[in-house]
């Protein structure tokens, strides 16, 4: 059998966790991140997805389906999905609910994302066995899978009951609501995505580790869905990546100094140790885009050139894969960071689909031909001028 060629992604979002520092008004850090998916529906974006987090001071959206719901009324096209529901924290019944209540009020556009949750401390403050995480997620997974598709469902765990459970509110029209499952170093998302015929949502495809982890994913994944008998879909493969883009790359290194040495700050205090090379903003910057940042992974803070070679390389170690999604982090000041997506839309998107490239043909041979162009223009001016004027 000859080898496929990878495919590109032909759809683009943010992944908005989001990650504001702790000292400015965080009404106001609510405010433009709406403010932001808004200019996102403008340019053209597909999807944006908000977290869940309550701790830590850092992201701050406890209810990714409260912000959604303010995105939805302010916007007209773009999908809008929760990344991700900490499922171990949610009774699977008022999980469902909510979820479908969204993708009624906003017509079609809500996307469930699920995962056991990232940070310990919000598992420690509600009394969840870190260790049980991924078992609890997986117990929920199957409750909300077969609620969402209309079966009626009677469950036990020793932490949530169901009997005869049913949605007064299915998704808008009968549709199926797309649902997508974190996925980062272990197999345990691709496996749980699989045996569901979810897609796949990496959060880590920046990481070293969770960069060459894709591959072995995707196996994990499709032996998965042939157990359940489903085909294993690349197009509902999503990647995540922080991405800064200006028109020099120094221009976007020097404006990353903004915010990386917050988010260097935070991942210290997290993780209890000091990170080496990250004394200065500059060198904080260089660090993300060399040997990366835990959990952050290597960031892309460059060009547009940039971004475009980044996905390809995701791409050739993938095979292919549906959607690229931004992972959106204050490092520049709000004005550059909307330039910065507004470069990814003018610039990355038409070299990854191709949109632009009848416009670059059409150009080529109208040069191509330029001189039997001109000179057809060259002869009508002159029988025109000889005609003195006259129309025939």
């Amino acid at each position: 059998m000859p080898q496929l060629q990878p495919f590109l992604p032909h759809r683009f979002g943010v992944f908005l966790a989001p990650y504001h520092r702790p000292d400015r008004d965080p009404a106001l850090q609510l405010r433009r991140d709406l403010d932001l998916v808004t200019v996102l529906d403008r340019l053209g974006y597909d999807e944006v997805w908000a977290g869940e987090h309550h701790s830590a001071g850092y992201e701050i959206i406890a209810s990714p389906e409260l912000f959604l719901a303010a995105a939805a009324e302010r916007t007209a096209r773009i999908r809008l999905g929760t990344g991700v529901n900490s499922l171990p924290y949610h009774q699977p019944l008022i999980l469902a609910d909510r979820i479908c209540q969204l993708d009624q009020q906003s017509r079609g556009r809500a996307m469930l994302g699920v995962g056991p949750g990232q940070l310990p401390s919000d598992a420690f403050m509600m009394g969840v066995d870190p260790l049980r995480s991924r078992e609890m997620t997986a117990d929920v997974l199957d409750a909300i899978v077969r609620l969402l598709r209309g079966e009626t469902v009677t469950a036990a765990t020793d932490w949530f009951a169901l009997e005869d459970a049913r949605l007064q509110l299915g998704p808008y029209r009968g549709r199926e609501l797309e649902v997508a499952v974190a996925s980062a170093v272990s197999p345990t998302g691709a496996v749980l995505a699989g045996r569901h015929g979810l897609g796949m949502l990496s959060l880590a495809a920046a990481d070293p580790a969770g960069y060459e982890a894709l591959g072995t994913n995707w196996a994990a994944h499709e032996r998965a869905c042939a157990e359940a008998g489903r085909p294993a879909d690349r197009d509902a493969w999503r990647l995540v990546t922080p991405v800064h883009l200006a028109e020099t790359r120094e221009q976007a290194l020097r404006e990353a100094e903004y915010g990386t040495p917050d988010l260097v700050d935070y991942i210290e205090k997290l993780g209890g140790t000091r990170l080496e090379g990250c004394a200065t903003p500059a060198g904080a910057v260089g660090r993300w885009t060399t040997d990366g940042l835990p959990t952050f992974g290597r960031a892309v803070i460059g060009t547009p050139e940039d971004a475009v070679e980044r996905i390809g390389q995701l791409a050739d170690k993938t095979g292919g894969f549906g959607t690229f999604l931004i992972l959106q982090l204050d490092l520049a000041e709000p004005a550059a960071a909307l330039r910065s997506v507004e470069l990814f839309a003018e610039r990355v998107v038409p070299r990854l689909t191709g949109h632009a490239d009848s416009r670059r043909a059409s150009l080529e041979w109208a040069a191509s031909k330029s001189e039997r162009f001109v000179g057809a223009v060259r002869r009508s001016t002159m029988e025109a001028i000889a005609r003195k004027g006259e129309v025939r």
